[in-house]
């Protein structure tokens, strides 16, 4: 019996595939986005790898938490600060060339002691796109076709191929900016109601204390006859 099993365990370890060898290199890098609740007082930073010879372009924006602000910093694989901004609502950043490497984002929410933010940030590689078009073109190009032009369908899927992933990114961006003003409409609403309880209780006090002072100035006070 244990000599069935180790023959069977044999054979499943020759059948398996050697690892790292079944992939194809790592993943190509893409366009992402990222929605987080960067809590009081922290500060959070996320890496982004990156090819040499690309262009990457980084948009945020806070889009819940009081004041609406944030602390923002972009580092190189290299360790180089490439931009550093305090206290800002959004903003849009691109790094072209890029270093291949690590790119270091950071948001610091440390000047803030009770509030936490919700951030939103968005990453673009618009030089990627070109490449994978180009590399569809070349893998489906036959050598014997004959009164085509293929470099006018390939210019024409590429430019709707950008134009459609543009049209992507600016409603992401669009539906940030409509979280943030939710987010700040449903703030004030809920200041209103409080300030509206507040100063529709202030009235019934009021009102009650006018009727008592009202009724002791008409109370006989006068001492009854025995």
């Amino acid at each position: 019996m244990m000599a069935a099993r180790a023959a069977l365990a044999w054979a499943l370890w020759l059948l398996m595939p050697p690892v790292g060898v079944g992939g194809a290199g790592p993943p190509p890098i893409q366009d992402g986005d990222f929605t987080f609740l960067l809590p009081a007082g922290r500060k959070q930073c996320f890496y982004q790898s990156a090819p040499a010879n690309a262009s990457l372009e980084t948009e945020y924006q806070v889009i819940g938490g009081a004041g609406l602000d944030v602390d923002f910093t972009l580092e190189s694989p290299q360790g180089m600060l490439l931009v550093s901004e305090s206290r800002k609502t959004d903003g849009v950043h691109m790094v072209e060339p890029t270093e291949a490497g690590d790119y270091k984002l950071c948001f610091d929410n440390s000047f803030s002691t009770i509030s936490e933010k919700l951030v939103f940030f968005e990453l673009i590689f618009d030089s990627l796109q070109d490449e994978e078009v180009e590399g569809w073109a070349e893998a489906v190009e036959p050598e014997e076709m004959l009164d085509v032009k293929m470099e006018d369908i390939k210019e024409s899927i590429e430019t709707m191929k950008t134009r459609l992933e543009r049209s992507i990114q600016m409603l992401t961006l669009l539906r940030a900016f409509e979280a943030r003003d939710r987010n700040l409409q449903e703030g004030n609403l809920e200041r209103v109601n409080f300030w509206s309880a507040v100063n529709v209780a202030v009235l019934l006090l009021v009102a009650v204390v006018q009727v008592c002072t009202l009724k002791r100035f008409f109370q006989d006070k006068r001492p009854v006859p025995t």
